[in-house]
């Protein structure tokens, strides 16, 4: 089993809702779930015009190598209707994979992103970006500092 991290936004209808179910389909297919992050509302990033998000990262145990897996994430966002119109727009759920075992397929904008390193920060502060070699508390930390 390979562990994996996972973003999970959502910011139309009911967000908790959506966050909760996409897990429960996630569990369903063979992303098994093991810890879920405070869920957390966030204002959009990219295109602004639209509601703010709830967003969360879970951490789950695989045997889906990385393709199977984001082929079982972009499934499951077809599934509960999520249609891709805008960039960055408005989503119903929005599943990224953000780490995968020790492989360097991070998300491309993690450390931009502090809707993302926040839950990490919470339920996994210690894991190490394997491109920057910082750990997840460090990457909000400059983050942070940066917006100030």
């Amino acid at each position: 089993m390979s562990k994996v991290w996972i973003a999970l936004g959502s910011n139309m209808g009911e967000g908790r809702k959506n966050l909760d179910l996409a897990i429960k389909m996630m569990n369903e297919r063979g992303v098994l779930v093991e810890k879920v992050s405070t869920y957390i509302e966030t204002e959009p990033f990219g295109y602004t015009e639209q509601d703010n998000f709830v967003n969360a990262v879970c951490i789950a145990e695989t045997k889906l190598s990385p393709r199977e897996l984001l082929e079982v994430l972009l499934k499951i966002e077809l599934d509960m209707g999520r249609v891709r119109i805008i960039k960055w727009g408005p989503r119903i759920i929005d599943l990224n994979i953000l780490f995968y075992e020790d492989l360097k397929v991070p998300h491309i904008e993690i450390q931009k992103r502090s809707f993302v390193l926040e839950p990490v920060n919470e339920i996994s502060p210690d894991k190490i970006h394997p491109v920057f070699k910082k750990t997840v508390h460090q990457l909000l930390l400059d983050l942070n500092s940066c917006d100030i």
